[in-house]
C-alpha cells in the first residue's frame, strides 16, 4: 500500500532534503525514524528536493508498506523526529500516485527583511543598508509570464531534459519592514526561485531595469542574471494535487 506523508521543515540544520552522502538531510530522518517504528526499513520519494539551508512549511512524499498503520503514527514520528522537522498527517492514496510525478504545481515564497531583524536571520535575506522599490520589481514579474525557457534561471550542468517551466504567479508584497515574493510553476529549475530574487533585488535597487529582466531570460545565459538570493530565506508552502 502506498501512503503519503505531509510535513514541515526548518531547513537550517540540513544539506537540503534529500539524502547526500556524509551530510545530514530531512530525507534520512523522516527514515529513520518511519524504520524504527515500522521495524522494517522504509524508503521515501519525496515532491522534491530543497536546497542547502531552504524551508519548507509544506512538502510531501511518499513511502509503500504492507502494514496497516497506527492511528497514533504522527504523534510516535514526531516524538522521535528532531524538533525542527514536523509531520502533519499520513494518509492512503492509490498505489501508483507519485509525491513527485504527479504533483501539478509547486508554490515558494522568499522572505527579505528590510531592518536588521535579530529574530529572522535564519528565515530571511536581511538587506537593511539599500533600499529596494517593490512597484519596479512587480513590473518585472510581469515579464515573467511572457516566457517558458528559464535557463537564465538555472544551475549550470545539471541533468535536466528541458528548462521549460510555466509560472502561474509571481508578485511581491510589503508588510512593514517585510517584503514577501511568491512565485508558483508547474516545475523549477534547481536554484531557479533565488537566481530570480537575486535578479529582482538588482531591479529594485535599481541597478536593472525592468525591462532588462526580459533581455536577461531571452539571453539563455545564467551569467546574465543576477546573484542567487541566500538559501535562508525560502519556504517551500505549496504542492499541487489531484487525489
Amino acid at each position: 500500500m502506498r501512503y503519503f506523508i505531509e510535513f514541515s521543515y526548518h531547513g537550517k540544520n540540513y544539506f537540503g532534503y534529500q539524502i547526500q552522502p556524509n551530510e545530514i538531510s530531512v530525507q534520512e530522518e523522516l527514515e529513520k525514524a518511519l524504520s524504527t517504528i515500522l521495524r522494517r526499513e522504509i524508503k521515501t520519494t519525496g515532491a522534491g528536493r530543497t536546497d542547502t539551508g531552504v524551508h519548507a512549511k509544506k512538502m510531501f512524499a511518499h513511502f509503500d508498506t504492507e502494514q496497516i498503520l497506527d492511528k497514533n503514527l504522527v504523534h510516535k514520528l514526531n516524538s522521535f523526529l528532531p524538533p525542527d522537522i514536523s509531520v502533519k498527517r499520513i494518509f492512503k492514496v492509490k498505489d501508483d500516485f507519485h509525491a513527485r510525478f504527479d504533483a501539478t504545481f509547486r508554490t515558494y515564497e522568499y522572505y527579505i527583511s528590510l531592518d536588521k531583524n535579530p529574530f529572522t536571520q535564519d528565515t530571511s535575506w536581511q538587506i537593511w543598508k539599500r533600499n529596494l522599490e517593490i512597484d519596479k520589481m512587480n513590473e518585472a514579474c510581469k515579464i515573467l509570464f511572457d516566457f517558458e525557457d528559464f535557463t537564465s534561471f538555472a544551475k549550470l550542468h545539471t541533468d535536466n531534459k528541458t528548462n521549460n517551466c510555466k509560472i502561474y504567479k509571481a508578485f511581491w508584497e510589503q508588510n512593514g519592514t517585510e517584503l514577501k515574493f511568491t512565485i508558483s510553476a508547474d516545475r523549477f529549475l534547481r536554484n531557479m526561485v533565488r537566481a530570480i530574487v537575486g535578479t529582482m533585488v538588482e531591479i529594485g535597487s535599481g541597478k536593472i531595469m525592468p525591462e532588462g529582466l526580459r533581455t536577461i531570460i531571452e539571453s539563455k545565459n545564467r551569467n546574465s542574471a543576477g546573484t542567487s538570493a541566500p538559501a535562508q530565506g525560502l519556504f517551500l508552502v505549496e504542492v499541487g494535487y489531484e487525489f
